[in-house]
C-alpha cells in the first residue's frame, strides 16, 4: 500500500516539477552541463588547476553528478512536508514518504544528467575501466548523506519555517567546500582529514575514481572519514524526524 503510495508522490512531483516549463525535462541536462562549462573555464582555464590528467571537463562533470543530485534532493526533501500541508493534516501516512518521494524525483534527474557524462567521454575518447561497476555503491552513499540531512532539515523546516531560506545558503556553502570544480588533491597533505570531515568529499572522490579510473586515486583515510561523518548524519537524521513525526500535524 505504501509503496504504491511513495509511487504516486514520486510522479506527481515530476509532472509538478516539468509543468508548463519551456524545455520541459532538459533541465536535469542544462543546469550540470552549464555549471560544468562555468567551473572548467574557471578552474581549468584560468586558475590552471590540475585534473589528474584527464580532460578537465570529465572531471568536474564526474562531480557535478553527485553534486548535483545531492543538492537537489536536499532542496526538494526539507520543502517537502511544509508543501504538503494539506495531505499532512488530513491523511495519516508515514511522513517519511514525502521525503522519499522528493529524493526519489532528484534520483530520476540524475539518471537523466548521466547521458551528459556519456557524450563527453565519445568527445574526448575516455572510456572507463572496470572500476564502474562501483559506482552504485557510491551513489549508495549519496543517498545516505541526503537522506540524513533531507530528514533532519525537513523536520526542522516544520517547527522553524527560516530554514527554508537556510537551505540555499547550505547547499551554496557546501560546493565551495566540496572538491567539485576542483580535484582534492590540491588540498595540502596536512587539511586532506580535516577538509574529508565533509560527507560529500568522500561521495565525489569515489565517483572520481569509479569514473577516472586510474587517473585519480582515492584518499582512504579521508574516505573512512567521509563515509563516518555521513552515517553519523544519517543516523542523527533519521532519528530525529521519528522522533519529532508525531507532532507534525499540529505544529504545520
Amino acid at each position: 500500500m505504501y509503496r504504491e503510495l511513495l509511487y504516486f508522490l514520486t510522479w506527481r512531483d515530476i509532472l509538478v516539477r516539468y509543468k508548463q516549463t519551456v524545455i520541459g525535462i532538459a533541465w536535469s541536462v542544462l543546469r550540470p552541463f552549464l555549471t560544468m562549462v562555468v567551473f572548467t573555464v574557471v578552474f581549468g582555464k584560468i586558475a590552471k588547476l590540475p585534473s589528474d590528467g584527464v580532460p578537465y571537463p570529465i572531471m568536474v562533470y564526474a562531480a557535478m553528478l553527485p553534486w548535483q543530485f545531492f543538492a537537489n534532493a536536499l532542496q526538494e526533501s526539507s520543502n517537502s512536508l511544509i508543501n504538503n500541508v494539506n495531505l499532512l493534516t488530513k491523511v495519516y501516512f508515514p511522513r517519511l514518504l514525502l521525503p522519499l518521494s522528493a529524493m526519489a524525483v532528484s534520483l530520476v534527474d540524475f539518471l537523466i544528467s548521466i547521458v551528459i557524462l556519456f557524450a563527453l567521454m565519445l568527445w574526448y575518447h575516455f572510456w572507463p575501466d572496470w572500476k564502474i561497476l562501483t559506482l552504485p555503491f557510491f551513489l549508495f552513499l549519496d543517498l545516505l548523506a541526503v537522506l540524513g540531512a533531507g530528514l533532519w532539515l525537513s523536520a526542522l523546516n516544520v517547527k522553524y519555517r527560516d530554514f527554508r531560506y537556510v537551505v540555499p545558503f547550505i547547499i551554496q556553502f557546501g560546493l565551495y567546500i566540496s572538491p567539485v570544480g576542483f580535484s582534492s588533491s590540491v588540498i595540502p597533505e596536512r587539511w586532506r582529514l580535516l577538509f574529508s570531515a565533509n560527507p560529500m568529499v568522500g561521495v565525489i572522490d569515489g565517483f572520481r575514481w569509479a569514473i577516472l579510473g586510474d587517473s585519480t586515486q582515492i584518499f582512504w583515510p579521508g574516505f573512512l572519514m567521509s563515509v563516518g561523518a555521513t552515517l553519523l548524519f544519517c543516523i542523527i537524521g533519521i532519528s530525529y524526524f521519528r522522533r519529532t513525526e508525531t507532532s507534525f500535524a499540529d505544529i504545520i
